[in-house]
């Protein structure tokens, strides 16, 4: 029987456990995307904390492809020392790192791509905004190629895998769904079309990196929107990448337009408002032979223990419980399977914005309340 707390393996990558850090935007970084100490500091406690595998921050490959201040950015050569560092970070409290890699596409803006937004065709949905250009064949070339060179670096400088994210409705979803894919040559119109830059971006990314470096995808489900990506496109899109030699797909669903069933859902407060992305993840583990993570609202370890135990899914990922506490893994290892901390309010992501780096202001006025007390 499967156990949270097996060690395990992807593509030569030994993982302690089956809990993941999913990627998010931690606001750490300098105005570059360089990232600094205080991101170093923040992987490393994350890994003391006995997570199986960190997963960065989105980071964009090319700048046009930046979305959020303080977002990280893998472009250059130039922050090979600091790539370096958070690496030994992780390693040095005895984690596995690896980097998410991403260009925001038409979820962009001017202020933070520096230009115009590209996005696959030239249209104004509600989740952009404001009005995208069309990528040319020439900087969907390009864009390809900035993928592959990111994680190469990424491997070069000690991460232990890279992540493709083709979800929430950036620039890798953007092309599957024909919501915002209304292109006309071979990236547009049929599913084989809409799939051809994800898997052009997946195989000049393995040819970078080689056989043996895992390299895992984060893929919606389904869009949850009218005209979006559907599960049953997702299901191909996954058979897909299995059949080229992707190493793990991490299942979520939803985009920023996406309501009441977004990527960051609000008030999880009962364990059926858990785990909201296990219908699609079961959907793609039943139809690939990859190993499958799924992440979306985990707070209970019952939940997370049933969903393993019962092979649903061969990860769970969590990204806001972390936040909160950093040790939660250790935590529920050690025997005390009390529901995670966090209380799903969002609150984390505001001090990214205000303060140069996110963290739960709920956990910070609790403690504040108590000094005070004494």
């Amino acid at each position: 029987m499967r156990k949270v707390f097996d060690e395990t393996r992807i593509n030569g990558m030994s993982l302690q456990n089956r809990l993941v850090r999913s990627a998010t935007w931690e606001g750490m970084c300098q105005e570059d995307g360089r990232p600094t100490q205080k991101l170093a500091a923040y992987y490393k406690k994350l890994a003391r904390g006995g997570v199986g595998l960190i997963i960065s921050g989105y980071t964009y490959v090319r700048p046009d492809g930046k979305q959020l201040p303080g977002m990280m950015g893998l472009y250059s050569d130039v922050f090979a020392e600091e790539m370096k560092g958070l690496a030994s970070a992780v390693h040095e409290g005895g984690g596995k790192l690896c980097l998410q890699l991403v260009h925001a596409g038409g979820q962009t803006s001017t202020v933070g791509a520096g230009r115009q937004p590209l996005a696959p065709s030239a249209l104004k949905v509600a989740q952009f905004p404001e009005q995208p250009a069309a990528l040319s064949t020439a900087d969907i070339e390009s864009l390809i190629d900035c993928f592959a060179a990111a994680a190469g670096r990424a491997r070069d400088y000690g991460f232990d895998a890279v992540q493709l994210h083709a979800a929430h409705g950036y620039l890798l979803n953007q092309f599957l769904s024909p919501l915002t894919n209304r292109r006309e040559d071979s990236y547009g119109g049929s599913l084989e079309n809409r799939c051809r830059f994800l898997l052009e971006v997946y195989r000049r990314v393995r040819s970078a990196v080689g056989k043996g470096f895992p390299v895992l995808v984060k893929l919606n489900g389904a869009d949850n929107l009218d005209g979006g990506l559907e599960l049953d496109d997702a299901l191909s899109a996954a058979r897909l990448l299995d059949e080229e030699g992707i190493d793990a797909i991490e299942v979520s669903g939803g985009t920023p337009a996406s309501g009441e069933r977004s990527p960051v859902r609000q008030e999880i407060a009962k364990r059926e408002q858990e785990a909201y992305n296990l219908p699609l993840a079961v959907r793609i583990k039943n139809a690939v032979a990859c190993p499958v993570m799924v992440v979306g609202g985990m707070r209970s370890f019952e939940v997370v223990e049933g969903i393993v135990r019962r092979e649903e899914s061969d990860y769970v990922a969590m990204a806001r419980p972390f936040i909160r506490e950093p040790q939660l893994a250790r935590r529920w290892q050690d025997g005390d399977e009390t529901r995670a901390r966090c209380i799903s309010c969002n609150g984390c992501f505001k001090p990214g914005l205000r303060e140069g780096g996110i963290y739960c202001v709920v956990d910070k006025i609790e403690r504040e309340s108590r000094n005070v007390s004494l």
